[in-house]
C-alpha cells in the first residue's frame, strides 16, 4: 500500500532575498531561481520592480528576463525575445499575442527592504504523509 500525500496546511509564504536593488540595471531584466522555479525580475526607467515567470508560454523557453522592456500608453511592458509577444509587467497579461491565443505570465509580489535588498514573496505548500 502506498502513502497518500495531501497538503497539511494552506500555502505558506515567505519573503526571499534575491539581490541588491543596485544589482539590477534600469530597463533590464535578470533571472532568479527559487525552489527550482525560474523568476524574471525587471527594473523600469522609474525604478519600479516587477517579478514574473521566466518561462515564455509561447516558445516554452525560459527567456523572459532577456525580453525588451518598454511601455504602451504608460503601461510597463516586456516583449518576449523569442516571438515578440508583449506582456503587462504589472499583471502578466498578454497585450499583443502576435495572432496566437492569449496567455498570461504568473506574477510575484516584489519589494525592496530598508537595506536595499530585493525580496520576492514566495508561496509553498507544505506536504505531509
Amino acid at each position: 500500500m502506498s502513502a497518500v500525500r495531501s497538503p497539511s496546511t494552506a500555502p505558506t509564504s515567505t519573503w526571499v532575498r534575491i539581490c541588491a536593488f543596485t544589482d539590477i540595471e534600469r530597463e533590464r531584466g535578470c533571472a532568479a531561481l527559487i525552489a527550482g522555479e525560474q523568476i524574471a525580475i525587471f527594473r523600469t526607467h522609474d525604478d519600479h520592480l516587477y517579478a514574473l515567470q521566466q518561462l515564455d508560454p509561447y516558445s516554452g523557453a525560459s527567456v523572459m528576463s532577456r525580453g525588451i522592456v518598454g511601455t504602451r500608453s504608460e503601461v510597463p511592458t516586456v516583449a518576449s525575445p523569442m516571438y515578440k509577444q508583449v506582456f503587462d509587467l504589472r499583471t502578466g497579461e498578454c497585450l499583443d499575442s502576435q495572432g496566437k491565443a492569449l496567455e498570461k505570465l504568473r506574477t510575484y509580489p516584489i519589494t525592496v527592504d530598508d537595506g536595499g535588498a530585493v525580496l520576492i514573496q514566495w508561496e509553498e505548500t507544505r506536504w505531509s504523509r
